[in-house]
């Protein structure tokens, strides 16, 4: 079936689509942006990409598109645990530089940043003593 009568069908009307206060996103794995739009539909477009979180780094997942009717060997998944940097080099060269997607190029990096940011520790400060004759007051 082609992309763009998939998307005809399921564009107002699946269960990944979420509406609120007049706008419509999508919950599906491999919508990079969360936007119900046929560019970043991973329902519709064969050929999508999916960034995930795992225990350490993020897992950049791609459809083959010549695997499209043997679905359990069609998805190719890589998990890339590096710095911010080099993760973000990798992703690009996984979907741009190789000519996968490269109009998702941008996205994917973003979402592999907010992931990688998310794992982040966050760092605990100590509370400052209060100075000045008015603190001492109390």
């Amino acid at each position: 079936m082609s992309s763009e009568l998939v998307w005809a069908i399921i564009k107002n009307n699946n269960s990944f689509l979420v509406k609120r206060q007049g706008v419509q996103f999508s919950a599906e794995p491999s919508n990079l942006k969360n936007v119900n739009s046929f560019k970043y539909s991973g329902l519709a477009n064969y050929k999508s990409v999916s960034i995930l979180p795992v225990a350490r780094g993020v897992r950049v997942t791609t459809r083959k598109a010549n695997k499209q009717n043997v679905p359990a060997k069609s998805a190719n998944s890589v998990v890339i645990a590096k710095t911010r940097r080099q993760t973000s080099k990798s992703v690009a060269n996984l979907i741009a530089r190789s000519q996968y997607r490269p109009d998702l190029r941008a996205a994917a990096v973003a979402r592999a940043s907010a992931i990688l940011s998310t794992q982040q520790p966050k760092k605990v400060r100590a509370k400052k003593e209060a100075k000045g004759p008015r603190a001492q007051k109390n």
